[in-house]
């Protein structure tokens, strides 16, 4: 019975201890992930903001970016996007919140492959984005590319990815064979 007892607490113990570890010392992929559910939040924005956060959300989303950035952006029906400084990012941001009256991202689909040297991570994903007062959300594959920088995930490359379509490929009108 004693020993019965020793086992059962040894194991929740050991249950309590890799629970804590996970705690305590996240993987790459979820510190990731978390990074990227709070960049859509900074993105997003409520209508009715005042000045003040706006300016705060703005420069709170260039704080996940690297100094050196690229962000190219094709979003359909308007001119590639092409940003590469923190500065920038944060302009942009505040031109979208007075453009816009409200916008909710969500990222979707998230897949993170994290290098072997865990230093740097690349991932794919749905960017969903719904602007105030249009009926369509924009839905958009995404690559971004994050690389540790002083113990930080950090953004460094963002860009879309452009999905095939039967659009995409010239028919085929005869086919040759070759023979011997």
């Amino acid at each position: 019975m004693k020993i019965g007892f020793r086992v059962l607490g040894a194991i929740l113990l050991a249950v309590l201890g890799v629970w804590l570890w996970t705690i305590l010392f996240p993987s790459p992929q979820k510190i990731i992930r978390q990074r990227l559910e709070a960049v859509a939040k900074c993105v997003s924005f409520a209508p009715g903001e005042g000045v003040l956060v706006r300016l705060a959300g703005a420069q709170s989303l260039a704080g996940y970016f690297a100094t050196n950035i690229v962000i190219k952006l094709e979003v359909p029906g308007h001119d590639q996007l092409t940003l590469s400084s923190r500065n920038e990012i944060t302009q942009a941001a505040l031109t979208a919140r007075s453009a816009f009256g409200s916008l909710k991202v969500k990222f979707l689909d998230i897949s993170v492959k994290v290098a072997p040297d865990r230093q740097s991570a690349t991932v794919d994903l749905t960017v969903d984005a719904n602007i105030a007062d249009q009926q369509d959300v924009m839905v958009q594959d995404t690559k971004i590319i994050l690389h540790k920088i002083d113990g930080e995930w950090l953004i460094t490359r963002v860009e879309t990815v452009s999905t095939l379509s039967i659009l995409d490929f010239e028919p085929v009108s005869t086919l040759s064979i070759v023979g011997t």
